[in-house]
């Protein structure tokens, strides 16, 4: 995304250079352990700069990557420091540290599909962990939107890296009276908790066959194939009431996102949106992606009630 590439050019050259700089004297960056973190706006800047220095390492003879010859990666930090550079360029190549992990909240999708694959392609060769936290309706974790393919074509932003993904604890009751908090359905890890798809991602494409599995002239279409079928193996001929039941019950099952379908949209798709609709609505969409409930939301994970201004608690 241009907006976020630019946001971080305008800094990442000064930070690399601050954090070559804070090595202790005598010491090198190779025995440092690096966490990169950041929230909303910072949480996409946090994964574009944990891709450039998990590919290049810490290269400050430029911002991010750039067609043009960056300049000796020691030479300003040397002028700066007043260090002798021939000491600093003995090591040609920009230094990498022991171990890079990249720890985003509520971060919007930085980079269209080629980009997610790059980035995934450094997993364990450039850098060593990348979580994206996101609390539970946060809108800003769900932007840009797919929806921009119904019109303008493929868009192709992703995420990158596995989602932790934190819900509003479910209540469940204990008799009549009695009420625990199932701490099961609070945090949920893609790829680790199970294999179900995450529900940050918009998947594939939005647009889909009218006639496929679960849209709802897909259903009718393997209903009636299905009597047909039966009928002709019998030898007998067509069983209307079978069809009506079959028929009859999936029509009353209808829903908004049923009639999405008939016009080709993927029904997970459309229920997806209507669910970010309605949190937009409700104003969890916004809530949610504010620093104090991500604050919350993480002591909840961990067992804890996290309260700004308030000692932590077990939960």
């Amino acid at each position: 995304h241009s907006g976020f590439r630019g946001s971080l050019n305008s800094i990442s050259r000064r930070l690399k250079e601050l954090v070559l700089a804070a090595v202790a004297p005598g010491e090198d960056l190779s025995t440092y352990d690096v966490v990169v973190t950041g929230h909303s706006l910072g949480g996409a800047l946090a994964t574009l700069f944990t891709a450039d220095i998990a590919q290049y390492g810490f290269d400050a003879g430029r911002g991010l990557p750039q067609l043009e010859a960056s300049e000796p990666w020691w030479e300003r930090l040397a002028a700066n420091m007043n260090v002798n550079q021939a000491t600093i360029k003995n090591n040609k190549a920009p230094p990498r540290p022991k171990s890079i992990r990249l720890y985003s909240f509520g971060s919007p999708r930085v980079g269209n599909d080629q980009f997610v694959k790059l980035f995934d392609s450094l997993r364990d060769n450039g850098y060593n962990e990348a979580y994206r936290v996101v609390n539970d309706a946060d809108v800003v974790a769900r932007l840009p939107r797919t929806v921009n393919a119904l019109v303008f074509g493929s868009v192709g932003y992703d995420h990158c890296g596995p989602t932790a993904l934190i819900s509003v604890p479910k209540e469940v009751k204990l008799g009549d009276t009695n009420t625990v908090v199932d701490q099961a359905s609070v945090l949920w890890v893609e790829g680790e908790s199970d294999d179900s798809m995450c529900p940050v991602r918009d998947g594939a494409t939005p647009l889909t066959s009218p006639l496929a599995s679960g849209a709802l002239l897909g259903d009718i279409y393997q209903s009636v194939k299905q009597v047909t079928e039966t009928s002709s193996s019998n030898e007998g001929s067509l069983d209307w009431n079978a069809m009506v039941e079959k028929v009859g019950g999936r029509l009353q099952s209808l829903s908004a996102t049923d009639i999405t379908s008939v016009v080709g949209i993927d029904k997970s798709y459309a229920e997806r949106e209507v669910k970010m609709i309605q949190s937009v609505a409700s104003g969890e969409a916004l809530a949610h992606h504010l620093e104090d409930e991500y604050y919350q939301g993480m002591g909840r994970a961990c067992g804890f009630v996290a309260r700004l201004g308030e000692d932590i608690l077990e939960a």
